[in-house]
């Protein structure tokens, strides 16, 4: 792994885990299911347009054709969409460290369900992982953290595993650009009608919700999902996903930074944990060489 892929795999990580801060910075001026659809639409458009300028085509091979519509529905809008409602009354700070358990969660699956092997290095990741989110839900459930807020995140990144696990060649044939923003439509035309039947549309324009929203379009919406292929193209999508590891520290750090959430001790030993974990797991499943 050279200096351009840690590079790659760091701005990744940071842009990632920036959105939770920022999403709660939008769900506090608008309704969340909305405010995302809105986002995606907005994006999915852009990635087309941008797409069909490189020459891609929206003629999909039949794997990426099911990674459209599983990934907008389970990626976009249960995992991103249970998230912003949750954090009307989450800490950002939590919601990315349950977020960034999503590789634990599928490893777990994996071995459980679908009885992949799983090396010792990994098994010790898993329980190490899973152990250090458990801390941190522990200590902000014991200072009130509201528990249907927690539930809504785990069920986020377990649909988000989910749809990991079962979409197989959504890389295969090109096009991924274009597969990126067809997957944003969906899961914008999915929130829409779900926003539709359950919120009532009002929002509170102000300089901070403008920033916000926009920062959430073009930073984690577009440059994170090129900045991940180019470092899946780089270094492998196994290597690539070991950065998983930051996402923790960097949640915590940005959401402190930015919403001025505060840190516990136990907080730093969960994450410290739950990094070790999530790094563990990875390395455990990565190919020798």
């Amino acid at each position: 792994m050279d200096m351009r892929a840690l590079l790659l795999g760091t701005a990744f990580a940071a842009m990632w885990s920036s959105a939770f801060a920022t999403a709660r910075v939008i769900v506090a001026h608008a309704p969340p299911l909305a405010s995302l659809s809105l986002r995606f639409l907005i994006s999915g458009l852009l990635a087309v347009v941008i797409a069909r300028a490189l020459g891609q085509t929206w003629r999909l091979a039949p794997s990426q054709a099911r990674a459209v519509i599983l990934f907008g529905l389970c990626q976009n809008a249960l995992y991103l969409g249970l998230n912003f409602v949750a954090m009307q009354w989450v800490e950002a700070s939590l919601a990315a460290i349950i977020a960034a358990s999503m590789p634990l969660i599928a490893a777990t699956l994996s071995w459980l369900v679908f009885r992949e092997r799983v090396p010792a290095l990994g098994i010790l990741g898993l329980v190490a992982g899973l152990l250090g989110v458990g801390l941190i839900m522990g200590t902000r459930l014991t200072a009130g953290a509201d528990p249907m807020g927690v539930a809504l995140c785990i069920g986020g990144a377990l649909a988000l595993a989910v749809a990991t696990l079962t979409v197989r060649g959504a890389s295969a044939g090109g096009n991924l650009l274009m597969v990126v923003g067809l997957q944003m439509l969906v899961g914008s035309i999915s929130l829409g009608l779900v926003s539709g039947l359950t919120e009532t549309l009002v929002v509170t324009v102000t300089p901070a919700f403008l920033a916000a929203f926009a920062y959430q379009i073009l930073v984690p919406g577009l440059a994170a999902t090129l900045i991940w292929f180019a470092l899946v193209g780089r270094i492998g999508s196994t290597r690539a996903a070991t950065f998983h590891f930051l996402n923790p520290f960097f949640g915590v750090a940005i959401a402190a930074a930015l919403l001025g959430e505060t840190i516990r001790p136990l907080d730093m030993l969960g994450v410290a944990i739950t990094m070790a974990g999530i790094l563990a797991v990875q390395l455990s499943r990565r190919p020798p060489g």
